[in-house]
């Protein structure tokens, strides 16, 4: 080990006098990488760092509910998240403590990046290119076949949907993806800012017909008002907005296909967010999601949140997860919409 320090002495100071020394401090910084073991500190520390967002994303995350011991937040997510963390305590040989972090989405990322979190969980895609997203890795996916779409409250805005979608299958040489992709020329778009379906809508919508919104109940609120311009369609991952429709906002619709199936414009799986040289902790956690799906608990995790008819403050009093309410922004501040070309 001395021998190979003073090796690396010696070749640092040769690159104050040969060029391309670059080349040769990328080599030494890839023979001695110098990541630390996030198993071993969260162990260490008998802490895990763990990001939600404050947003809900029913039935995955769903609003916050305080009760006589406190904060609590229950959900899809937050049930893997115990049982994530149970997996570490029993790694560990100690018990480890999910400490809840619940800020905005946008921020997730950043929070992952620098170093605060460990890992977090939202109803995240796994295939959503964006710059903000460089730096984090992704898990086996714990949920499968979801992706974007959208809902409106028009008959007219469905048929003008599948108007699109029939004119572009129509041509000579037809592509179901790019039909898909012109499914919502024409229309007013409200979509959350920095999730999947925002990076689907820049890259392939119009920006002069997009509405940014700080979150999905502000989207519904701006539309709610009635203010111009008026939403036709909100965009947004599709088990969130089959969740809304179907229990929330039975006032809104699915858009579908003449079928009758929903209209997908992405497809999606959904997983755990990790720093990218997490590798170990990478490890634990895909080791974690496999044994949950083959034993069926995943099944029943996403049969229990998604298909059961249940009171969500009533799980969140009886199994939800607490958290530090003096460390979370607002949470009843939903924020506001702003077309995209003011933004």
């Amino acid at each position: 080990m001395q021998a190979s320090c003073v090796r690396m002495g010696w070749m640092a100071l040769l690159c104050l006098f040969l060029p391309g020394c670059g080349l040769l401090i990328d080599a030494v910084e890839h023979v001695w990488p110098v990541t630390g073991n996030k198993v071993d500190i969260i162990c260490e520390r008998e802490r895990v760092q763990v990001g939600l967002a404050m947003e809900p994303f029913r039935p995955f995350v769903f609003p916050t509910i305080w009760t006589d011991e406190g904060a609590r937040v229950t959900g899809l997510d937050v049930e893997l998240v115990r049982a994530m963390t149970d997996e570490l305590s029993r790694r560990c040989g100690r018990p480890v403590t999910p400490v809840l972090h619940l800020v905005r989405f946008r921020d997730l990322f950043r929070l992952l990046n620098e170093g605060h979190l460990d890992w977090f969980v939202s109803a995240v895609a796994t295939n959503t290119p964006a710059p903000t997203r460089a730096g984090v890795a992704y898990s086996l996916p714990y949920f499968y076949g979801g992706g974007i779409s959208g809902i409106t409250t028009s008959s007219a805005v469905l048929e003008r949907v599948r108007a699109n979608v029939r004119e572009q299958t129509s041509h000579p040489t037809p592509d179901r993806l790019a039909a898909t992709s012109h499914a919502l020329d024409g229309l007013t778009i409200a979509v959350q800012g920095d999730t999947s379906a925002y990076y689907y809508a820049e890259a392939n919508l119009s920006p002069d017909r997009l509405i940014l919104c700080d979150s999905l109940p502000a989207a519904f609120e701006y539309a709610d008002s009635h203010t111009e311009p008026r939403i036709d369609v909100i965009l947004g991952a599709q088990p969130v907005l089959a969740y809304m429709v179907k229990r929330v906002r039975k006032d809104w619709s699915l858009l579908t296909r003449e079928t009758g199936g929903p209209l997908f414009l992405t497809k999606a799986d959904y997983g755990v967010v990790v720093a990218e040289e997490s590798y170990r902790l990478r490890w634990l956690l895909n080791d974690l999601l496999l044994k949950l799906d083959e034993s069926g608990r995943l099944r029943d995790m996403r049969t229990r949140w998604m298909d059961e008819d249940y009171a969500f403050p009533r799980r969140a009093s009886l199994e939800g997860l607490p958290f530090d309410v003096e460390k979370m922004a607002a949470h009843y501040i939903q924020g506001t919409c702003r077309a995209k070309s003011g933004s």
